[in-house]
């Protein structure tokens, strides 16, 4: 027997808010490129990349909404959600590689460190600084009902760390005239980057090779299921991630027919799944005797072979 619980999807985010902060970053990232190069600050080109981090999150978490209500198909029954895991993974690779230039470039300017022009340089780090709060601004209604919006949100609030730290180095310049201290504020941004992007990464190849989400503990979830009246053992149990915001599971249970009727344990089972690890797609097969996987669970997994006392 199977039952599917609501396959409704997660609030989708403030669209319009999401749009005006894509394009304030931006166009504003496009400023700090620009600048960079023509007042020969490595700092503030090595915060135009990480800027970008904040542009392709905002981006993603867009083109996520809107793929995102594409309706099903013959071909893809999950939909279109995965196009935002593509498109962080993609991200993350190209963000190692601008980090690297980023570095290779601080490397090459240490020995002998260009003039900096710190008065422009100051400019443009206040504005974006100014920027990343309206940004952040516009965000905040969002954050707490969408995970798209909230991973955005803290990419942009990141990135404000960034242009403070592109003032402070403009600051030191002007008053001390140390330009080397421009190298430095380039490479401390650009190792800030760096983990993140490695973290970004993995959650994405978590996803793709179908992993448990982060935050289920899964010895935990299967006792909790092991641990419902009438359920005799459970195997076949799966939980994965279609994107970041839609996590599934999958499971055959053996119940006691004469302790619990199936549609009253499907009830109880997706409530607890609900309440307990937020899952609400679910796929759960209910048997009166286990099924021939079982077994090769037991043996594959040995003590991972939950039994519950009825």
């Amino acid at each position: 027997m199977g039952k599917g619980s609501d396959h409704a999807l997660p609030a989708a985010g403030n669209e319009k808010a999401l749009r005006y902060a894509l394009m304030l970053t931006g166009g504003f990232m496009l400023a700090e490129v620009i600048g960079g190069v023509m007042l020969n600050s490595l700092a503030l080109l090595s915060d135009a990349a990480h800027m970008f981090t904040d542009v392709a999150a905002l981006a993603i978490a867009l083109a996520a909404i809107r793929v995102g209500r594409r309706a099903v198909d013959d071909r893809r029954t999950f939909g279109y959600h995965r196009f935002e895991i593509l498109a962080a993974a993609f991200n993350a690779l190209l963000l190692f590689g601008v980090a690297a230039y980023i570095l290779y470039e601080a490397w090459q300017r240490w020995s002998n460190p260009p003039a900096v022009q710190t008065t422009g340089v100051l400019v443009i780090a206040v504005l974006g600084t100014i920027v990343n709060l309206v940004s952040m601004r516009l965000l905040t209604s969002g954050k707490d009902s969408s995970l798209n919006v909230k991973g955005a949100y803290l990419e942009v609030w990141s990135d404000l760390l960034g242009s403070i730290g592109v003032i402070v180095g403009a600051l030191v310049i002007l008053f001390t005239g140390w330009n080397w201290v421009d190298t430095v504020i380039a490479v401390a941004i650009g190792l800030w980057v760096l983990p993140r992007t490695w973290i970004l990464l993995k959650e994405t190849l978590n996803i793709l090779l179908e992993g448990v989400p982060d935050g289920i503990d899964l010895p935990q979830l299967k006792q909790a299921l092991a641990d419902m009246p009438g359920v005799s053992s459970v195997h076949e149990l799966h939980v994965w991630a279609v994107s970041s915001a839609k996590t599934s599971l999958s499971a055959h249970i053996v119940y006691n027919p004469d302790a619990a009727h199936p549609e009253a344990m499907l009830a109880a089972i997706n409530q607890m799944l609900e309440k307990q690890f937020e899952i609400t797609h679910t796929t759960i097969q209910l048997e009166t005797e286990a099924c021939g996987t079982a077994v090769a669970d037991a043996s594959n997994a040995g003590a991972d072979h939950w039994r519950a006392s009825v």
